[in-house]
Parts: structure tokens; sequence; C-alpha cells
């Protein structure tokens, strides 16, 4: 079965965040931070399958050296924001289908960090995992890492996309940033099943919730990505068990309660079905007799009385 998994995050300063080093890190390559002059090498990695930056259609292909070489990309990122707490990037995580072929799974990936890029002029970092050899072996899945701000020829400009001011929004006419969140849910989920279908597989992703479907099922545990790192490197968290256990929990209550409230079929007691069938034998015994004995006020006596088998055992 398709899982759909869309997680839309955002890399700020006041979490002592860098997009520098996010880049390099889901790229698998080396950038050196200009601001703090810290070096970030990933090249080491071995499970990044693809990495691609897209640009807006404007610029798309044009010479925009700054945006196409990923250093001097989040480089600028880092110097267009002036505040201590600002946010530097913008990252969608998806999963990409294990159903699908690899070159299906690029293109939908491909396709997906296109999109974004024309919706809100913004260059996208894309970068394409494949699973850990310590992991679930389906979980194929994309980093599309954005800037917050508008590309332009001269650099970054204004705010955009889902970093756009509420004020800002409303005087264009755009949806609210709750709206959006859930425009851009969708638009992955209709990416996906297209993807899928032109597959030929029969599996389907739906973005709406447990609720909306009208799903009697309870959702899995969102364990936070820190929590699942540490259980990756073999370090217990007592925060994570704990959600898991909350789930069980969760999901055998409503079988406890349906038992509870199903009546137990009642139990007879053995020595009162022994009374039972003692009463009725001795009635039925009563009444043989009373007629045998009227019978042999009318009728003589048989000469070679047998006795009745039923009533002798």
């Amino acid at each position: 079965m398709a899982i759909f998994y869309l997680q839309i995050s955002s890399l700020s300063r006041a979490a002592g965040r860098r997009a520098t080093a996010a880049a390099a890190y889901r790229a698998g390559e080396r950038i050196r931070d200009e601001r703090s002059g810290e070096l970030h090498n990933y090249t080491r990695r071995r499970d990044v399958l693809h990495a691609e930056i897209f640009l807006p259609p404007p610029y798309a292909g044009a010479a925009l050296p700054w945006a196409g070489n990923r250093e001097r990309l989040w480089n600028t990122a880092e110097h267009a924001e002036k505040r201590h707490n600002g946010r530097v990037a913008r990252e969608f995580q998806v999963n990409l289908p294990s159903e699908l072929p690899p070159l299906a799974r690029l293109g939908l990936a491909r396709a997906f960090a296109q999109e974004v890029a024309e919706r809100y002029k913004v260059a996208v970092d894309l970068a394409v995992h494949a699973p850990r050899p310590e992991g679930d072996p389906r979980n194929f899945h994309a980093h599309l890492l954005a800037t917050t701000r508008e590309v332009t020829p001269s650099g970054l400009g204004a705010k955009t996309g889902l970093d756009m001011e509420a004020r800002e929004r409303r005087k264009r006419e755009l949806p609210d940033h709750r709206q959006e969140f859930m425009n851009v849910r969708e638009r992955w989920a209709i990416l996906t099943n297209e993807a899928l279908r032109a597959a030929n597989i029969a599996a389907r992703v739906d973005h709406r919730s447990l609720a909306a479907q009208g799903a009697e099922r309870e959702p899995t545990p969102a364990i936070p990505i820190m929590h699942l790192k540490m259980e990756r490197r073999g370090v217990r968290s007592e925060y994570a068990e704990r959600l898991r256990a909350q789930y069980q929990e969760r999901v055998a209550a409503p079988a406890a309660q349906a038992a509870s409230t199903t009546p137990a079929p009642p139990q007879r007691d053995l020595d009162e079905i022994r009374r039972q069938a003692r009463a009725a034998w001795l009635q039925l015994r009563s009444q043989a007799g009373q007629a045998l004995g009227k019978s042999a006020t009318h009728e003589p006596e048989p000469a070679a009385h047998q006795p009745d088998n039923d009533l002798a055992r």
C-alpha cells in the first residue's frame, strides 16, 4: 500500500540552523559557510541518488551562476537574512512510493520540485535519498530545500510562498497559510497518484486526515525526527517509546470497550442442571406409575410382565 507523507518545515537561525549545512548534508557535498567560515563536508554519504537545483521559469536555464551553484546559492540565502532569528530556508520532505520503479520515483520528485519553484518563484534544491541499510527498505524519500525569497536576476528578493506575511497574502488575495499548506499536500497527492496510475499500479494515496476519509482507525504516532535519529544511533528514546505505547493503548481501547459491553453468555450451574433433571425424571416416573395403576383395574395383567426399560434405568 502506498504511503502518503509530506512534512513542511522551516530552517531558522533561532533554532541554530544554517541553510549551507542543510544543503551540504542533503546533497552529500562539501560547502563552506561564508558567515561563520565553517566547512560542512558530507561527501562520504552513499545514499544520495540524485541532487539538482530548480529555478522558476523566467530563470530556468538562464545564466544565473550564483543560483545554479549550490554553495553560492545557499550562502546568498544566508546573507539575504539580516535578523538573528530569520528563516533562511523552507523544506518539503516527501515519501517516494517504493512501488514505483526508480526512474518513475525520480521523475515524481523532479516534477514536484519544479512545481514548487514555479509556484513560489524560488530556487529549490532537490535531493533524492535511498533507504539506509539499517532502516526500512521502502524508505525512498526526497528533500526539497527552497529559498524563502524570490529569485531575481540580482539575487534574492522579497519573502514569498509560505514565508510571506499574512497581511501581504491578504493584499494579493492569496489563501491563508493553513489553506496553502493544504493546497500543497493535495497537489503532492495528485502528482503521486498520477505517477502510480502511469506505472499501472493500483495503489493510491490520500492527503486527507483519517477523519475526513471516514476511516475508523487511529493515526500512527508522529515521532519527532530527533528521537528517530537517536534510535537509529542505538540510543534509547523514552519519549518515542511512550508515544508508541500510548498509540497501542488507543488502538486496544475500542476492542476492550466492545468486549466489556457485550453481555457474557449465562453460566449454568452443573448441580442445578442435575437437580432439574432428577425432578423431571421423578415427575415422569410418578405419572407413569399412575397410568399403570389405572390400566390394572380395567384390564387383566399379562402373564409375564416386562418392566418398562425407560423407568427401570
